[in-house]
């Protein structure tokens, strides 16, 4: 039954629409936690041992944390891989281009596909520059504030960063009301409603996470 479901077109999509909620979930968690910041270094360096303590003694040390990981690991897999395969499935169904362009396609439903890829990317440098530090000179383990100050201290790492959040809040836009369709939560007279959310939480997020960069680049983060 599983195969079967993956098999058809609608199973991809809900893959996709399940798997983009489960992102969506963590992104406002992680925004709110990345606020921290303008409260000061003790703050957020607490925040930051904090989310490796979640749940003791029951859980050891970290274990949370790797536990949300791999959902996370999992949701981005199953994501990517389902919307490559549907992208393809889609290319052969039409091989030839249509003559004419479809005018009313937004602009967020025209970038998804290179959008998913800019996102994709920078999870990998995101990582490799924050959590192990690899791209990342004179980074120093525990003292997550002042990596920070330190990745938006240079230009590259802003540009990266901004770049990265816009393509997101594109993504977010029109992948929320994908999403709300695929599961049937769309219908005539929710879809202007759906359609506002979707909007609201792409203008948050965008500003959210752009607000940290923009934080170190002006002073007020230091």
């Amino acid at each position: 039954m599983a195969r079967t479901v993956w098999d058809s077109t609608l199973g991809k999509k809900t893959v996709m629409a399940v798997s983009g909620l489960i992102m969506l979930l963590y992104l406002v968690v992680h925004m709110i936690g990345n606020l921290k910041i303008f409260f000061g270094a003790g703050e957020f360096d607490h925040y930051a041992h904090w989310l490796r303590t979640v749940g003791e003694p029951f859980m050891h040390y970290e274990w949370t944390l790797w536990l949300v990981r791999i959902v996370l690991v999992a949701a981005v897999v199953a994501h990517a891989v389902s919307a490559y395969q549907l992208s393809r499935r889609d290319i052969r169904a039409r091989p030839s281009k249509y003559v004419h362009k479809k005018p009313r396609a937004s602009y967020a439903t025209r970038t998804m596909r290179w959008g998913g890829v800019i996102l994709g990317l920078f999870i990998v440098w995101h990582i490799l520059d924050l959590t192990t530090g690899t791209v990342h000179p004179g980074f120093r383990p525990g003292h997550p504030y002042q990596n920070v100050l330190d990745t938006f201290s240079t230009w590259y790492g802003n540009v990266i960063y901004i770049v990265a959040v816009l393509a997101l809040g594109l993504h977010v836009r029109h992948g929320f009301w994908s999403a709300a369709q695929t599961l049937g939560a769309g219908s005539r007279t929710r879809d202007r409603a759906l359609k506002t959310v979707a909007d609201v939480l792409a203008l948050l997020l965008t500003a959210g996470f752009i607000a940290v960069p923009v934080g170190v680049m002006t002073g007020v983060v230091s």
